[in-house]
């Protein structure tokens, strides 16, 4: 079924095409009606699967066909998890509506407020918005929700495991009652349910497949002691043709010690986790997008928002705590019906997490053999140049008893 039969506005299907697409995916067809008929949505997909533009669309028809007013007001708010998946979505608002006379404003955190207010001052139709974020302006008073028709919480689960449950109802709590609201996830916890009994009317549930990966994503699971990891990843970029590898941490502290790794082996690389900011996160993702870097090192906060086409394998250098971000983590390969690798690597401390994993999914996995990784070994530390000399330390300790005269006296030996 193509978008021309789903009844959008001509000038949105221009757009639609102009991007690159002539038929909608499962999500889009079961949402769109139902979001264009002013239904409460919650929709279940798994990445990948084009959940984006599912309420995009709808959105974007509704401000066409209301026509465009002198003064610009927010009548959409679409929060989100994370800078990058706001940046996401305001780029793709804005392909989608180039031949619309629509206006955004991507609100996030790391960056300096005052182009912000600038632009929610000129007027915006469409507030894209990561919630801390959002919270300060409306701290400042610098943002008005009177006219807001339409509440979008995307990625819901990642904003409730992120901490933000307490923002998000403050928010909503400031938003007029009637109103249409969407909530997207890729999982559907009970987390998510409450929240969703709490805020929406008589919502429509859509249930794309089960919580599983991507059928075009080939799992491979990889049993490897907690030190050779590193071993292994070098020997698997080195004898697989691995050309845009995205490698997952637990910690920022565990990525850029990943990524110092990768550098000493002669190995482009580049880290992207919280502790950056917005303007080293986006060059990194510029980067590894141009095929600057061959691999990009990156903690789960930054998983939901890397939408990359070409990722050809996904590691799982720690495996995750929760099931559900194994399904985020892998969904960033395998995208847009291309096929991808995704390769775990699971330590004996490990096995706990995995065991949860194939209970979420529903699949028991394969261990897969490791060879001799020997010959990937990584640079070994250098050696010390005077290895029969003591340590600088000792030398230190030795001149400073030898120059403090209160040092306690040497026993005198030999004969009387």
């Amino acid at each position: 079924m193509p978008f021309k039969t789903m009844s959008l506005s001509d000038p949105l299907v221009q757009g639609i095409l102009a991007s690159g697409y002539t038929a909608p995916t499962e999500i889009q067809s079961r949402a769109i009606p139902l979001v264009t008929a002013g239904k409460d949505i919650i929709a279940c997909a798994q990445t990948g699967t084009g959940k984006t533009a599912a309420f995009v669309l709808p959105i974007l028809d509704r401000l066409q066909r209301q026509g465009n007013t002198k003064k610009k007001v927010i009548k959409a708010l679409i929060l989100t998890p994370t800078r990058e998946l706001t940046v996401q979505i305001d780029k793709a608002v804005s392909g989608y509506g180039r031949f619309l006379p629509v206006r955004t404003a991507a609100v996030y955190g790391g960056v300096k407020i005052h182009g912000q207010l600038k632009a929610l001052n000129r007027g915006v139709d469409i507030v894209i918005a990561t919630p801390g974020r959002l919270i300060d302006h409306m701290q400042r008073k610098s943002i008005d929700f009177s006219h807001i028709e339409v509440l979008v919480l995307d990625e819901a689960d990642r904003m409730l495991d992120m901490g933000f449950i307490r923002d998000v109802k403050k928010i909503i709590a400031a938003l007029p009652e009637k109103r249409q609201t969407l909530l997207f996830s890729a999982t559907i916890s009970r987390e998510v349910q409450t929240l969703s009994a709490d805020i929406m009317k008589t919502p429509e549930k859509i249930q794309i497949g089960r919580q599983n990966p991507v059928e075009t994503v080939t799992q491979h699971i990889y049993p490897v002691q907690k030190e050779r990891k590193m071993d292994l990843l070098l020997h698997l970029l080195r004898q697989q043709q691995m050309t845009s590898v995205l490698v997952f941490s637990r910690t920022k502290h565990g990525a850029d010690k990943i990524r110092r790794r990768l550098k000493n082996a002669d190995i482009a690389s580049v880290a992207i986790h919280s502790g950056r900011t917005q303007a080293q996160r986006l060059q990194a993702m510029d980067g590894f997008r141009s095929g600057q870097f061959q691999v990009m090192v990156a903690t789960d906060i930054a998983a939901r928002g890397i939408n990359i086409l070409g990722i050809s394998h996904v590691v799982n250098y720690d495996v995750p705590a929760y099931a559900e971000d194994y399904i985020h983590r892998i969904g960033r390969t395998g995208r847009a019906a291309a096929t991808g690798d995704a390769v775990t690597f699971v330590c004996p401390d490990e096995m706990k997490y995995l065991r949860k994993i194939e209970s979420f999914i529903g699949k028991k996995f394969t261990l897969a053999a490791v060879r001799d990784l020997t010959t990937s070994q990584a640079p070994a530390p250098k050696s010390d140049p005077n290895p029969g000399h003591k340590r600088p330390m000792k030398n230190k300790k030795r001149k400073f008893y030898r120059n403090n005269p209160k040092r306690p006296a040497r026993k005198k030996t030999g004969a009387l």
